[in-house]
């Protein structure tokens, strides 16, 4: 209560609820306090002014059965009107998902420690640095992009009189030269794609510290005049390099910006060229085998980020799974049957099962999204998703369909922006721009012609007559680059791996071509 009451912008609470337990321990206070927090973060109707000093995922005696207990205080909190929402409703909502108050996993705290440490460092020194954090879909990548922000302004606005709580995993750098390192930091958060990020700014809408404004394009940190102490970049990979953009205006951008930090419209400048001219430090979080467009950097440029970054010990790999319930294991085995060469020794010669997650092979799409529409009324966010291989006839014609298959006729996603939560995405198909960093709870995938298969080569390959993301396929006439059909078949790869690994507690396949479903029927359990 007095520690809580020393801080000024605490001081107008005026009610406390207290929690009685003679069999709690230190240990089970503090994982129910950092539940309670994460939990009300998520619902969203109140603002949790708790700082982010470090919500870990700590195990102890017992914890199982302390945790049941944990859920007989949520429904008397709910009672009494302190949540509005059920523990399924919240967790399926974007408040949890990209809230700042998310218990780590190990490899994250590791990663963060690391990042603190030298980034102090530099900033007591005045050297510029540049870190890189890796890690596969489910990772956790924007997890720790937005924990990191967050608990950097709760350090540098921390109160040097508050109590400090030294059981909490970054309590050190809370108080004395740490903050005074911070003192008037200027940070922001470069998100590319567009509906990741309006989520994101919502999240921030609710969080004390945290600014919409700080969510940023790579366009607007490159017209900003300020300079910038420390930009973190999350799916740095979908940054661009100089190519055709959506919009005459944006192309214009593209030239003046570089001309603005260069002095000459260098084509050769790409947006994380940007990025190091407008900031001193940088974190920068990606997936390189999640690139799907031509625009997006180079796999040669990131080679060489990752590379840079373990010679100077910058470098972090997040490897515990987060999101597939099939664990790690999973994700490469999607990555390993989508190879290229199928027929090559890396694709695994025999199904594996993963247990407790769903994974099937439709025949019809209609069963599967029937089967979708189902789970979503049991758990919510179950989804239908889709490569772009069908036009977008709705765009110009609201009353048309966009994907007709037997026995279906179904329409492209209606928004651009927080689709997955939007009232007729049930009934849509989400596209890999509206669900590239998102989490479901079942995903319903249907690979279209886009991808087929060569039974006599035994190789994937591309029918690119069938893939209609024009920017998917551009040349670069700015760059001179043409994309073969090699070119293209990564990036479309890329994007199946990325759909197929969208679900927690499982995914469901419809497969197009004949010739790669029978193929993919040898490593995909059948419906």
């Amino acid at each position: 209560m007095r520690q809580h009451l020393v801080a000024p912008e605490k001081r107008h609470l005026s009610t406390v609820r207290v929690i009685v337990d003679e069999s709690f321990n230190k240990s089970v206070c503090l994982d129910l306090e950092s539940y309670l927090i994460r939990m009300l973060a998520g619902d969203g109707s109140y603002r949790v002014l708790n700082r982010n000093d470090g919500i870990t995922e700590s195990d102890y005696f017992d914890r199982d059965r302390y945790q049941a207990s944990f859920l007989e205080v949520f429904d008397q909190l709910r009672r009494d009107g302190v949540f509005t929402r059920s523990i399924p409703e919240i967790e399926n909502s974007d408040l949890f998902k990209l809230s700042p108050f998310k218990a780590l996993t190990l490899d994250q705290a590791v990663a963060v420690e690391g990042i603190l440490e030298g980034l102090f460092e530099d900033l007591g020194s005045g050297a510029t640095s540049t870190t890189v954090v890796q890690g596969e879909p489910g990772t956790g990548k924007t997890v720790v992009a937005i924990y990191m922000l967050k608990l950097l302004v709760d350090i540098a606005n921390s109160v040097p009189t508050e109590d400090l709580d030294s059981d909490s995993l970054f309590s050190e750098f809370f108080g004395g030269e740490y903050r005074k390192r911070l003192s008037g930091i200027r940070i922001g958060l470069v998100v590319p794609q567009q509906s990741l990020r309006n989520s994101i700014k919502k999240v921030f809408k609710k969080t004390p510290g945290l600014k919409p404004d700080m969510v940023m394009t790579a366009f607007e940190v490159g017209e900003s005049d300020e300079h910038f102490d420390l930009l973190i970049v999350d799916e740095s990979h979908r940054l661009n390099q100089r190519a055709n953009q959506p919009s005459g205006v944006q192309n214009k951008k593209f030239q003046v910006i570089t001309e603005k930090l260069f002095g000459t419209d260098d084509t050769m400048k790409t947006q994380l060229d940007w990025i190091r001219a407008k900031s001193t430090h940088q974190i920068l979080l990606l997936d390189a085998a999640q690139s799907v467009r031509p625009a997006d950097l180079p796999p040669e440029v990131l080679s060489q980020l990752v590379e840079r970054a373990r010679a100077a010990n910058r470098n972090y790999p997040l490897a515990t799974q987060m999101r597939v319930r099939a664990g790690a294991d999973y994700v490469g085995y999607v990555r390993r049957i989508l190879s290229p060469d199928v027929g090559g020794v890396s694709v695994p010669m025999h199904p594996e099962t993963f247990e407790g997650y769903d994974l099937r092979m439709f025949d019809s799409v209609a069963d599967m999204h029937s089967e979708i529409r189902r789970l979503d009324a049991e758990v919510g966010l179950s989804r239908l998703l889709a490569g772009f291989a069908w036009a977008w006839t709705t765009k110009t014609d609201k009353s048309a369909y966009d994907i007709e298959l037997p026995g279906v006729q179904l329409r492209w996603n209606g928004t651009q922006t927080d689709w997955i939560a939007s009232a007729t995405s049930l009934e849509e198909v989400g596209s890999i721009h509206t669900v590239q960093g998102y989490d479901l709870n079942y995903a319903g995938v249907i690979i279209g012609p886009d991808l087929r298969y060569d039974a006599s080569a035994g190789q994937l390959v591309v029918d690119r007559s069938q893939y209609f993301d024009k920017k998917g396929k551009e040349n670069n006439a700015v760059l001179g680059k043409v994309y073969t059909d090699e070119d293209l078949l990564r990036f479309i790869t890329n994007i199946y791996a990325v759909l197929l690994t969208r679900g927690i507690r499982g995914t469901f396949i419809y497969v197009c071509d004949p010739a790669l479903r029978l193929h993919l029927q040898r490593f995909i359990p059948h419906n």
